[in-house]
């Protein structure tokens, strides 16, 4: 079978990290995959934020408990200790696809490179705080944009889950 393939019928969602945050040239591997996620007209309007620093990491996740409604303590990035947030130009109609596309193409890469990571929802709640939108600003990032998703990444802390079975009947031919 074809590895790519192979790749996207293994990959699940990981909530157990360990906490070493995985070595520099592998994350710039898996941002770099992103970057070549198909885009709307190639306008390439998305952009990524990797965070290793952990006291931003735990302030993503304090906002993103709090947006969820989630008991105090709850980690919504399930003990990761890295997290991608990916971000798009809000003036781009495609920039939810656009950026569904650059966090699968990174979930793929981070699969093959040996590591978990899981889709987490609602950072574009988080991002329409002005305190997080503010922060872009104060890393050089011009212009307005969207909070598309976070991807929680880093070495699995037990087992891959199994995948459930596919549900039947969702392929359909027109010929």
């Amino acid at each position: 079978m074809n590895e790519i393939i192979r790749a996207m019928q293994e990959r699940r969602s990981i909530r157990k990290f360990k906490p070493e945050i995985p070595d520099k040239k592998i994350l710039d591997e898996i941002a770099e995959a992103g970057l070549y996620a198909a885009s709307g007209m190639g306008q390439q309007a998305v952009i990524t934020l990797v965070v290793t620093n952990r006291e931003i990491r735990d302030r993503l996740a304090e906002a993103l408990r709090i947006v969820d409604g989630k008991e105090e303590g709850f980690d919504p990035f399930y003990g990761s200790p890295v997290i991608l947030v990916v971000l798009a130009d809000i003036r781009r109609k495609t920039r939810v696809y656009d950026g569904s596309l650059v966090l699968g193409n990174m979930m793929l890469a981070a699969h093959s490179l040996g590591l978990g990571s899981c889709w987490i929802h609602r950072a574009k709640n988080v991002f329409e705080q002005e305190e997080y939108s503010m922060r872009l600003k104060e890393l050089g990032i011009e212009g307005d944009y969207e909070g598309i998703a976070f991807c929680a990444l880093g070495y699995i802390d037990g087992e891959i889950p199994e995948a459930e079975p596919r549900k039947e009947h969702r392929i359909f031919y027109v010929e």
